[in-house]
């Protein structure tokens, strides 16, 4: 399933909410969206909301591990909302818990 993206800025904070694939195609579409907001509006948060994403590769990991890079050497944070089932053992493999955190809800990571 082709990634949608729902982008909503608040403040200094951006909340996008992923549904589909974070694949290679997503992961480029996800990465090209993120780098739009993070230079243009500079936000110190980056939400991003994993709710609906079905399926998640390495190339999906990579993506959110260079938004993450990027935002901390810009002195912001990165919070990942409700992985499901099929997506959270790829974070853990690849130790994201220990990056980013991941919270249940959207109203947690504010």
């Amino acid at each position: 399933m082709a990634l949608e993206i729902e982008a909503l800025s608040k403040g200094t904070s951006i909340l996008l909410r992923l549904r589909g694939d974070l694949d290679v195609e997503g992961a480029r579409r996800f990465r090209e969206e993120a780098d739009a907001w993070l230079e243009g509006a500079g936000p110190s948060r980056l939400v991003v909301n994993l709710s609906e994403v079905t399926f998640m590769d390495s190339t999906g990991v990579g993506a959110l591990l260079g938004r993450y890079r990027r935002l901390r050497s810009q002195g912001g944070t990165m919070v990942l909302v409700a992985p499901p089932p099929q997506v959270r053992p790829v974070l853990e493999m690849a130790g994201i818990p220990r990056l980013v955190p991941i919270v249940d809800e959207e109203v947690d990571a504010r």
